[in-house]
């Protein structure tokens, strides 16, 4: 089966979708549904009271007429009153659900795997999110009173038409019935494959466009505009084409329909004429037929409308149910409990860890024991293991066997936001939300006081720059922090880091981004930021490793040296002194990057 097999979504996935959050209202549904039903039977009456009109004024009879006409009136304005009160119910929580659906969505696009972020498009994903929130208020609107309404106009219309015209009633039944038949079949069968491929080529349009503008300093930087607007042209192209197709297709059914909807006017008003023809009918019955005509034909366009608006509506909706359906990377066990980790004891386990799609695992039996407090350098060629070790301590994928232990507490027992709260995190490229200063800092201890935000920021040597800001701690940093520069994102992060006070902190050279006098003060910072805690640092610079306790060299998944600084570099031929020689010499050697 292929990759398109298996994500195909049938439409009873989306029909539960949608039902599970309308499920929790159900006084709601049965306010709705009966205000809606209320009001077609209102509209229902009216061509039987148009009859009655006639035949009053036929008859000379003005008393019964003004009478009719008063009964039209009340009829028509009950329709009006009972849709109001269905329509303001249903728009109230409407929204709720359609709120709860992002939330949903969001929660779910939050907790897939690193690969999954990895292989998608921000902005795609944001409009699956945006485009299914819509379509569910679609979906919703016109299951609830589109279909309620048909189902009530057309089995209230045709069965009291059966009782004066059962001929009538026969041929109308049959005609709208042919009618409803073809409008399912080529929504089903002609537009909506169109459809899928539509939203597809926008969902690529808004991917196309979210890449170019999040990566507007590289296109500056290159010179690359032209580039840019060339793809964005080529993706506009497509879409146009294939949009332009689908709308064709929508235009191509509503021309067929509008084609049986003048059967349906012949049969509706053509068969009491020819009944008054034969002497069976009067000018009542005509006039009847009329009303009937334009209330059913009516209804046969709004079910056109209906299965059109439903067929689209599901097809946008497919994104959001492969995202509810999408099984996470890493879950958080049934009984998982919050992490209690004060000491920093890291101990790695007999541990077996493939990456998905490989076939040769990154650890094989692979066991470590760092001590609380202790300051680990982590040094290697690029793809050696050094930073799959990180991501499995965070816990970013789960061991295939063997476990992963900090303070004796296995990881996988534990919730996921417990335990990563309690690591704390400086990444070579810090990303920051595009809000404020003091945010982005508090961002590992949210409910800090703006104090201890400026102290943390001072001991990170940002408050400097933040406070010669206009705006000071309260500045916008723009998005992924491109406001500010990269030795000032650091110090951010830095500060960030110091705020969260956790026992274990990561560094992935946190200094990498400042210049030898920034870099002399944060180093002071983070000797003292790390006393006391348990410091993995990811070595890009061998150098920053001179005070560690133990530098662990990585070598295809294996610890192949271990020890401090002085130590390695006195060993002949080790693999240390090899890469730090390297490195001194200036060399670039693809076995000698490191991350």
């Amino acid at each position: 089966m292929s990759k398109t097999e298996q994500e195909r979504v049938q439409f009873k996935e989306i029909a539960n979708l949608v039902w599970r959050y309308w499920r929790h209202t159900p006084g709601s549904v049965a306010l709705i549904t009966t205000g809606i039903a209320a009001a077609v039977a209102c509209d229902v009456t009216l061509p039987y009271i148009t009859r009655e009109i006639a035949r009053s004024i036929e008859q000379n009879n003005s008393q019964r007429a003004g009478l009719m006409v008063g009964t039209f009136l009340t009829s028509a304005g009950l329709f009006y009153v009972f849709w109001e009160i269905a329509y303001r119910r249903l728009s109230r929580d409407t929204l709720v659900h359609m709120q709860q659906l992002v939330q949903d969505s969001f929660a779910k696009v939050q907790r897939a795997s690193t690969d999954w972020h990895a292989n998608s498009f921000a902005g795609a994903t944001v409009r699956k999110i945006t485009r299914g929130m819509w379509a569910f208020d679609t979906f919703s609107e016109t299951l609830l009173t589109g279909f309620v309404a048909t189902f009530v106009m057309l089995t209230g219309s045709l069965t009291a038409m059966a009782f004066q015209h059962p001929l009538m009633a026969l041929l109308s039944g049959g005609s709208l019935l042919l009618f409803i038949l073809t409008s399912v079949t080529l929504s089903t069968r002609y537009v909506a494959p169109s459809n899928r491929l539509a939203n597809a080529q926008d969902s690529a349009l808004s991917g196309t466009l979210a890449d170019a503008v999040t990566c507007n300093a590289a296109v500056k930087a290159h010179g690359a505009e032209a580039r840019e607007e060339a793809r964005l042209k080529e993706a506009t192209t497509q879409w146009r084409q294939v949009t332009l197709h689908n709308w064709q297709r929508r235009r191509n059914m509503i021309v067929l329909m509008n084609m049986m909807t003048m059967l349906n006017m012949a049969v509706l008003i053509g068969t009491p004429v020819w009944f008054w023809q034969q002497g069976s009918g009067s000018s009542a019955d005509v006039a009847y037929g009329i009303t009937a005509f334009f209330l059913l034909s009516g209804c046969a366009r709004n079910t056109v409308t209906n299965v059109q608006n439903i067929q689209k509506s599901s097809n946008e909706l497919e994104d959001v149910v492969r995202l509810h359906r999408m099984a996470l990377g890493v879950a958080d066990a049934q009984e998982a409990t919050v992490a209690q980790i004060t000491r920093g004891e890291i101990t790695f386990e007999n541990v077996r860890f493939t990456y998905a799609g490989q076939q040769r695992p990154t650890y094989e039996n692979f066991s470590l024991h760092i001590r609380p407090g202790e300051k680990i350098g982590l040094v290697g060629a690029s793809g050696s293991g050094k930073s799959t070790f990180v991501k499995l301590l965070q816990r970013l994928y789960d061991v295939d066997s063997g476990a992963v232990r900090i303070d004796g507490q296995d990881i996988r027992t534990l919730t996921q936001s417990s335990l990563r709260s309690r690591i704390a995190l400086v990444p070579q490229e810090p990303v920051l939300f595009h809000r404020s200063l003091a945010e982005n800092i508090r961002y590992g201890r949210p409910d800090a006081a703006l104090v201890d935000v400026i102290d943390a920021a001072r001991q990170a040597h940002a408050h400097g720059f933040i406070d010669r800001l206009p705006h000071g701690y309260e500045t916008l940093v723009g998005e992924r922090g491109i406001k500010l520069s990269g030795g000032e994102r650091q110090r951010v992060a830095i500060a960030r880091a110091i705020l969260a006070d956790a026992p274990v902190l990561v560094l992935d050279e946190a200094t990498s981004s400042l210049d030898s006098v920034s870099e002399a003060l944060i180093q002071d910072a983070l000797d003292r930021l790390m006393e006391g805690r348990t410091t993995l640092i990811v070595a890009h610079r061998l150098s920053t490793l001179r005070a560690v306790d133990r530098i662990l060299v990585f070598e295809q998944g294996r610890i192949i040296e271990q020890g401090r600084h002085d130590e390695l570099l006195n060993r002949e031929n080790g693999a240390y002194r090899r890469l730090y020689e390297t490195q001194q010499m200036g060399l670039s050697e693809p076995t000698a990057e490191l991350i």
